[in-house]
């Protein structure tokens, strides 16, 4: 960046930049009162004939329709639930709970009465919204089996009665006062540990952060975010919708996952950007009809959430013609700290996960001491700004674990920084494999597997070894059409890149990973199933295993 330092060391000072005092009802407010006809909503359902659009005249008369309600029932602070696919329904709501001054927690609709019962009692939630059954589940049936266990609970809405819900509000209340560090969400971490917790996100960071994102993508006032990411996930929730709306543009929600669907969004509704998971822009790229679809409105491609591989940033340059841009964060810093720039070199958009965001310092950091590591050394990476969660809901120790009194986010990912700025992804702490004494990181060996033709997805987990503590093992998921590749030639594979302590002793080839719903890798599933004999491992010990 012109006017940035050469640094000396992985510390990234606050890089300038305006951050806005805002909310998002006041973000939504400002789009109405300037391009009031302009388009602000799709609900782009699979049968065009059923779809909805809202101007921004409309969504906010609707969204302030939603707050009166939900006043007429519930409090300022109060939480507010949806368990739900996406849908316009989701948006307008969400809308509508910050525009009363509550907290929206944000739920996966595949959870059942574990889960439910567990977020619903975390967080206090006291009002619940969600269609009455989904993917032929009876969710309503299933939210009175387990209300028992849910006493603060009190009122549930589901999508049938939206309309009599709407209509029991008082045209005449008046919306509170909301401000810029007031909680807007509780979002619950997706589950790559197997416990989740609920971030507590403000307004000001989820608008700044997603208007930096579309910014640093490209989009200009008035752009078109195409989303398939879930609604409860930060990706879809705010990233993309806060996004659109900050650049006074059109957020077009499809209700899954459907890569013919989203393509013919991009062509009916002159889609600009879209954020993907490496897992849906691969069946994007393969869809049969990709070369059928006037694809020519299209200008970024956004991605992360999970590792994105540079054969795969590459061929998405080429096929789609588009620009392409990482992110790098979560949910903890409200969604994104580092991102590269459609401007960014080959090699850095294929290889890194770029800069750091406006006025976030970050610093790669030696776990024990907390300092900043040198240039291209390993170490955690840890951010400190406006962007940082207000907390744990209900949970200071894991408050106090995540952010240190110097108000430092440990993310737990591992990772350097060049002279730059520049920030690679080297793997999770919790994942580091200690083989002999020696520090090995699966994301570099994983990342080695996925450039062979036949890998689709590869999981570097540790497994016990008597002698050396920790062997490596390989779990592999084939790419669709490639036969299985022995054993023998994927080391040899390795081995032609990597030193040979770092090939791997355990293989195991899976049908599909367990994963997020966001695309990462269950890690902790797959050494679960490795200590219960779940997994089929072919053993292989090099000759030369004792080079370290």
């Amino acid at each position: 960046m012109v006017g940035m330092p050469v640094l000396k060391t992985s510390y990234w000072p606050a890089e300038p930049g305006e951050v806005h005092d805002v909310t998002v009802c006041g973000t939504l407010r400002h789009a109405a009162a300037t391009v009031p006809d302009r388009l602000a909503l799709v609900d782009c359902v699979t049968d065009p004939a059923e779809r909805r659009t809202w101007t921004y005249a409309e969504f906010l008369t609707d969204a302030e329709g939603v707050a009166r309600a939900l006043l007429g029932r519930f409090s300022r602070g109060d939480r507010i639930a949806v368990w739900a696919p996406n849908s316009a329904v989701w948006v307008v709501l969400q809308q509508g709970v910050a525009l009363a001054g509550m907290v929206l927690v944000a739920l996966n609709p595949a959870y059942r009465a574990k889960e439910l019962g567990f977020v619903l009692r975390q967080s206090g939630a006291v009002g619940l919204f969600c269609p009455a059954g989904h993917r032929g589940f009876d969710m309503r049936g299933m939210l009175d089996d387990i209300c028992g266990q849910t006493p603060e609970l009190r009122d549930i809405v589901t999508f049938d009665e939206w309309d009599t819900f709407i209509a029991s509000g008082d045209p005449s209340r008046e919306l509170p006062s909301v401000h810029p560090e007031d909680m807007l969400q509780i979002q619950y971490t997706s589950g790559t540990t197997g416990f989740p917790k609920g971030a507590m996100l403000h307004h000001k960071g989820l608008v700044n952060a997603a208007r930096y994102v579309a910014e640093r993508a490209g989009m200009a006032d008035g752009g078109v975010y195409v989303n398939a990411m879930p609604m409860y996930h930060i990706g879809g929730g705010a990233v993309t919708s806060f996004g659109a709306w900050a650049k006074r543009g059109t957020f077009v929600i499809l209700p899954g996952f459907d890569p013919g669907l989203l393509l013919e969004a991009f062509e009916t509704y002159r889609g600009t950007h879209t954020l993907v998971v490496p897992t849906m822009l691969i069946a994007l790229l393969d869809h049969p009809d990709l070369a059928t679809r006037d694809l020519s409105s299209l200008q970024t491609i956004l991605s992360g959430a999970a590792a994105v591989p540079s054969a795969l940033v590459r061929r998405t340059q080429t096929v789609l013609a588009c620009q392409f841009s990482i992110l790098f964060g979560q949910t903890e810093a409200h969604g994104v700290i580092s991102q590269t720039r459609v401007t960014d070199s080959p090699e850095d958009q294929a290889d890194t996960v770029g800069q750091p965001l406006p006025q976030l310092e970050v610093k790669i950091a030696n776990p024990v001491t907390g300092e900043p590591v040198g240039l291209h050394e390993r170490g955690e990476i840890c951010c400190r700004g406006y962007q940082n969660m207000l907390g744990y809901y209900g949970m200071a120790a894991e408050t106090e674990e995540a952010v240190d009194p110097d108000g430092w986010l440990h993310m737990g990912d591992i990772g350097t920084m060049d002279e730059r700025g520049f920030i690679r992804i080297r793997g999770r702490i919790k994942d580091m494999i200690i083989r002999g004494g020696m520090n090995i990181y699966p994301a570099e060996i994983e990342g080695t597997l996925q450039e062979h033709p036949a890998i689709e997805y590869a999981a570097v987990i540790a497994v016990p070894d008597e002698k050396w503590g920790e062997q490596i093992g390989a779990v592999l998921q084939l790419r669709a059409g490639f036969d299985r590749p022995s054993v023998e030639e994927l080391t040899e594979f390795l081995r032609s890149q990597l030193a040979p302590h770092k090939t791997p002793v355990f293989w195991s080839f899976v049908d599909r990973m367990p994963a997020t719903p966001s695309g990462k890798i269950q890690k902790f599933v797959l050494r679960q199933e490795a200590e219960k004999g779940s997994l089929t491992f072919d053993v292989v010990r090099p000759t030369n295993a004792t080079s370290s």
